[in-house]
């Protein structure tokens, strides 16, 4: 896959981290989650607001913004875009022992006759007993996910269309990149939990492989779980002491991966300060970790990819580190729930051919793909598990960018 030019990102025109990187839960905590709310507060740089088409309603689930301001984001621009259609809620921060508040949010959304779609990302566990649940009494419902926290055969054959980052794949073009990047050893944080999923393990085993083949060295380093005793707090301090060690034991040239959301921005921090290499987020996007890690000021740009992409070429020159950290151009988050909304309206207008009609998915994926960065590709492929094709379960791939 051909690497874009910054160019092309800085020219871009744009409007996407819990489960597909599987963000850590913090610690239980005693108050509810958010009920669905018909207002959300406008994002900086949003389209001007466009009258609903139906009388139906859309309803998007995200997480809070301390578990990923880009989802709750990208739900306020489609509520800002669709005002009278868009209705919102989030799951609960600590979603891995509230799986009755993820289970009753769905529901309660889904009890308004005029919900005729929800789009729900990222799709946490639970997000099949929602769906299980919701159908019991909407069995007209329909579920587009992003992002699942399930393994694709749980997943799929309960949501009517899954959008995720091909983590497989992503396992082929890490190496290639980070290669091109000078590296010769790459550390892979992760843990059991995420180590039992099985997406992220076949991403693990094509590291390994293509790893060998771009003469890198793969080694794997076990990092606290941050849903376990000592927390995302402890996870987090376990990256910045740890990346330190790695590059003193392997030196600069090394590119550092962690599987969770929540390890990305101390892991860049430090890569940047060790002058070590960054290849890609567990959840691929240029707002995913480095405006908190690098100290950008995202304020009225919260949804505009080439200011931050000009920030990010800024402190690579701060940082000296040209040609060693990169993205994808299109916050592949932000991207699912774009296209979802817009799926899902052409699904209730009737301009689809059934629930999963291939082509105009491909179509809309490339459309909103557009309104992020100008003339990046996207390729999308079927899920495949033991010579079954899962032909509503989509893998997306983007091109890198280089800062």
């Amino acid at each position: 896959m051909k690497k874009k030019l910054l160019s092309l990102a800085l020219a871009a025109l744009m409007v996407l981290a819990v489960t597909g990187c599987r963000s850590a839960a913090p610690a239980p905590s005693s108050d509810p989650a958010p009920a669905p709310t018909t207002s959300a507060a406008p994002d900086a740089g949003s389209s001007s607001p466009e009258p609903a088409a139906a009388n139906y309603k859309i309803g998007i689930i995200t997480g809070t913004a301390s578990q990923g301001d880009e989802e709750i984001t990208q739900a306020n621009k489609m509520k800002e875009k669709y005002p009278d259609m868009i209705v919102t809620a989030t799951y609960p921060d600590n979603f891995t022992t509230e799986t009755e508040t993820v289970i009753s949010n769905a529901v309660a959304m889904a009890s308004d006759p005029d919900v005729k779609a929800i789009v729900w990302c990222q799709a946490i566990p639970g997000t099949t007993a929602a769906i299980n649940k919701v159908k019991e009494t909407r069995p007209d419902m329909l579920f587009i996910v992003g992002t699942p926290g399930e393994d694709p055969g749980v997943i799929a054959p309960v949501a009517d269309i899954v959008f995720q980052t091909d983590e497989p794949g992503c396992g082929i073009t890490i190496p290639a990149q980070a290669a091109k990047q000078g590296a010769k050893t790459l550390i892979h944080y992760s843990f059991p939990r995420h180590m039992s999923y099985a997406l992220i393990v076949a991403r693990h085993e094509n590291l390994k492989k293509y790893c060998a083949e771009n003469n890198i060295e793969l080694v794997d380093v076990t990092a606290p779980d941050p849903t376990g005793d000592s927390g995302i707090t402890g996870a987090q301090q376990f990256i910045m002491e740890d990346v330190p060690r790695q590059v003193a034991t392997y030196g600069k040239d090394t590119s550092f991966f962690t599987t969770n959301c929540g390890m990305q921005e101390p892991l860049i921090r430090k890569v940047f300060e060790e002058g070590a290499i960054y290849t890609l987020q567990c959840c691929p996007s240029p707002f995913h970790a480095y405006p908190a890690a690098l100290n950008i000021d995202m304020a009225g740009h919260e949804a505009d990819v080439a200011y931050i992409m000009e920030q990010l070429g800024k402190k690579a020159d701060e940082y000296n580190m040209h040609g060693r950290a990169s993205t994808w151009g299109v916050p592949c988050n932000m991207l699912f729930i774009d296209a979802g909304v817009e799926y899902a309206k052409k699904v209730l207008d009737g301009q689809t051919s059934g629930v999963v009609d291939d082509k105009v998915i491909r179509d809309t994926i490339a459309e909103c793909a557009g309104h992020f960065t100008q003339g990046m590709e996207m390729t999308l492929t079927n899920y495949e598990e033991n010579g079954k094709t899962f032909e509503n379960h989509y893998l997306v791939m983007a091109d890198f960018v280089d800062f």
